[in-house]
């Protein structure tokens, strides 16, 4: 019983320590920060002149009301409402969030089209790399026309004297 949880403690150790699971962890902490940042940007930037365009409107307080309490009174702020045990649909807040998406999955779709592009950058070099080297080390056959080692005399293929 001890040995199998003794083992199974170092597979997990080999695991918690490998690149990948690090790198999965960096990229939930940078991809929370991320998200952070764009929400700021919808929240604080995009929004109030947006809202200004629409004629002085605040997403942010824009919701329907579902039950009221007090069918007499009236709430200046979403907040207000809620402090006062309003039922509402907030669809202000789903405005921003929806925009905050938008924006964070096309910055998420430019990063992959930029890491693609980088990828297919990198393998063409390294198959330019790869077929210079082939063809410094081989030659071609003049009879059978395989590629052969450059030092050969004789044609492995055809065995033509070369």
């Amino acid at each position: 019983m001890f040995e199998m949880l003794k083992r199974n403690l170092n597979e997990f150790k080999e695991f918690a320590v490998k690149g990948n699971v690090i790198d999965m962890a960096v990229g939930i902490i940078i991809g929370a920060a991320f998200g952070n940042v764009v929400n700021s940007v919808v929240n604080d930037v995009i929004m109030p002149p947006l809202g200004f365009l629409m004629g002085k409107v605040d997403f942010s307080n824009m919701y329907l009301t579902l039950y009221n309490p007090n069918p007499d009174a009236t709430y200046s702020s979403l907040q207000a409402a809620s402090d006062a045990g309003v039922v509402t649909i907030n669809y202000g807040l789903f405005i921003n969030t929806l925009i905050s998406f938008a924006m964070v999955a096309f910055a998420v779709f430019l990063l992959v089209k930029a890491i693609n592009k980088l990828k297919a950058a990198t393998a063409k070099q390294e198959a330019d790399d790869a077929a210079a080297a082939d063809a410094v080390e081989t030659k071609e056959c003049p009879r059978c026309f395989s590629k052969i080692d450059i030092k050969a005399t004789k044609c492995p293929h055809c065995t033509a004297d070369i």
